[in-house]
């Protein structure tokens, strides 16, 4: 197992950093997705940014984690990817 993987592990036996951590699972389940999707055909940030009309700055921003999409942008760059976007609310307790 890797240095990160341990330190992560560790990490996460504390119930505040595991809170913040799983708060933050959506953003980078969507970071990775995108990332994936991207370079699963092959496409630079250049090359997916000319075909949403979104500037590479922002893809790269987006992928960085540094940037927050809209749904409306989502929805652009999926477009591009040939992809349809869907988004589902999974119920994880009863409230």
């Amino acid at each position: 197992m890797s240095r990160y993987n341990d330190y992560k592990k560790k990490a996460l036996k504390d119930p505040e950093v595991k809170r913040e951590y799983d708060a933050l699972a959506p953003e980078y389940d969507i970071i990775q997705a995108m990332i994936d999707a991207r370079k699963d055909q092959n496409l630079t940030q250049k090359e997916l940014s000319e075909r949403t009309g979104i500037t590479q700055a922002d893809i790269s921003r987006i992928e960085k984690g540094t940037r927050n999409p809209s749904l409306e942008m989502l929805k652009r760059l999926a477009q591009g990817l040939g992809m349809q976007l869907k988004v589902e609310f999974i119920q994880t307790s009863k409230i």
